[in-house]
């Protein structure tokens, strides 16, 4: 299923893309047992999936009040308050050669907060101390059962979900110290969205191409095949030291690109529209205001 949250004068609503329109599920499941919210969709695990996979498949796909075009709706962050944000660094190949880093023996972990998290279509303010802002195309992981000590094998059994992300970075703040967590999680420096799309919709997330572009000039274009650790080893690498928690994000990594890694660095200006496309996953775009 493709997933979104979407704003309404009573709150935020779940919302799942379909061939017909997004239907809007509140308004569709009425008195029946079906999850109405991410939030129940995390508590229920597989069976709320399903429960509301197959109330979807069943509903009639045309002339319904809760059927809504998509381009009429103002989309939240298609995770909207995830428990934990982890984020990890260093996890192309590529990317790391062209940052002259040596390719890390172990995942590099930091957090984002929650101040950090921007919906598809929202402008991205820049704090007057922040100079060098830059753009990284990211896959990330929503987890859906409760991690502890899982094994590699096993690890993407515990995936809800994937969607596009964008690990907007203040190289200049970042790099003032040892610890990079000032010019990662300024406010709305991570867009997700537009799609929360279930795991099942994504066989293998290492065959998946990654893209961005920047007032449609592209900027990337690479593939998770380039991780230096995949998706299952960077789950079970975090639940070995810390319990993921379902809804908690995990933003993978950039592919080569960036402007950090750049020899002419033309950072991103009031203006500059951002485009990040994680194959299957939507197109997730914002604009620096």
């Amino acid at each position: 299923m493709i997933l979104l949250i979407f704003k309404t004068e009573s709150g935020l609503r779940l919302g799942v893309k379909t061939p017909d329109g997004v239907v809007d599920v509140q308004a569709a499941v009425g008195n029946q047992p079906v999850p109405t919210s991410l939030d129940a969709l995390f508590a229920g695990g597989t069976a709320a999936l399903k429960t509301l996979s197959d109330f979807i498949s069943q509903l009639p796909t045309s002339n319904q009040t809760w059927l809504l075009n998509e381009a009429d709706l103002t989309l939240a962050p298609c995770v909207p308050a995830p428990g934990k944000i982890i984020c990890v660094g260093l996890n192309y190949r590529r990317h790391a050669a062209e940052t002259g880093a040596e390719e890390p023996t172990s995942p590099v972990l930091f957090s984002k907060f929650s101040n950090a998290l921007a919906a598809p279509n929202e402008a991205i303010p820049v704090p007057a101390t922040a100079k060098n802002v830059d753009y990284e195309a990211e896959l990330a992981v929503v987890i859906g059962r409760k991690a502890q000590n899982v094994a590699e094998s096993d690890a993407l059994n515990y995936v809800f979900g994937y969607c596009n992300a964008d690990d907007i970075s203040a190289r200049d703040l970042q790099r003032r110290t040892s610890q990079w967590l000032l010019g990662k999680t300024l406010d709305k420096f991570l867009p997700l969205g537009p799609y929360l799309v279930t795991a099942d919709t994504i066989p293998d997330p290492q065959k998946l191409t990654v893209r961005c572009t920047v007032n449609g000039e592209q900027r990337q274009n690479s593939s998770t095949g380039d991780m230096i650790f995949t998706v299952a080893q960077v789950i079970s690498y975090i639940s070995q030291h810390f319990t993921l928690e379902p809804g908690d994000v995990i933003s993978t990594g950039t592919p080569e690109g960036v402007i950090a890694g750049m020899k002419e660095k033309v950072w991103l200006k009031a203006g500059d529209k951002i485009m990040v496309e994680v194959e299957g996953l939507g197109q997730l775009t914002n604009v620096i205001a």
